[in-house]
């Protein structure tokens, strides 16, 4: 566990393709998907929160803080980081910010970052697979705050990927896994119907 890092899970999306309505909240293998998500960030972690907009209470059964966006409107994920920024004890280090539709990112993601970012103080280190950066899993400097308000507010500029490459960013890489013969991306989320039901025979597959 690294109890100096804070863990923000970014649980506030729209949900169009999925028709509305919380991604997080659905049901894969008998639980919520947020709660395979916090089963798997929880041990990383030390202060950990949710990201959420709206009523809060239908998150009431986590035990977690959750925390509306400090910016007005819907901002998207960088408004989550800022408010987890924000939110964050001065006492921690950094904070770890997860998606919160994506049930099966890997037990160590915290650790390898931070590992990452001791060769590299103060850079934005984010998990990538495949050759593909995924942003909203990603280590952030806590001194990044008062920059990512004025990016988001002066600037009105809501691109995850023009924020990071402005303000240094390193990459850490994360194998591909096997399941049943076919190579899947461990930051594999949820986005459609069609998702939830893969992610349901993905899980299957993984059961002893």
């Amino acid at each position: 566990m690294n109890r100096d890092i804070a863990g923000i899970i970014l649980a506030g999306g729209q949900s169009r393709r999925m028709g509305g309505g919380d991604k997080s909240l659905l049901t894969l293998g008998g639980r919520s998907v947020l709660d395979q998500v916090v089963a798997r960030l929880a041990p990383q972690v030390g202060p950990l929160a949710l990201s959420a907009n709206g009523d809060p209470t239908r998150f009431a059964g986590f035990g977690l803080p959750v925390l509306a966006d400090t910016v007005e409107g819907y901002a998207g994920p960088l408004a989550g980081i800022l408010t987890g920024l924000e939110w964050a004890s001065m006492a921690c280090n950094g904070v770890v910010t997860v998606a919160g539709d994506t049930p099966f990112f890997p037990e160590d993601v915290v650790g390898r970052l931070a590992a990452v970012v001791k060769q590299r103080p103060g850079a934005i280190a984010v998990a990538s697979s495949g050759g593909k950066r995924h942003p909203t899993f990603a280590l952030w400097p806590l001194g990044l705050h008062d920059a990512l308000r004025r990016f988001l507010v002066d600037e009105d500029n809501r691109r995850v990927s023009a924020f990071i490459e402005r303000y240094g960013v390193v990459d850490v890489e994360f194998p591909m896994w096997s399941s049943g013969g076919h190579e899947i991306d461990p930051f594999f989320n949820i986005n459609t119907p069609d998702d939830l039901a893969e992610a349901e025979r993905l899980l299957q597959s993984m059961e002893p």
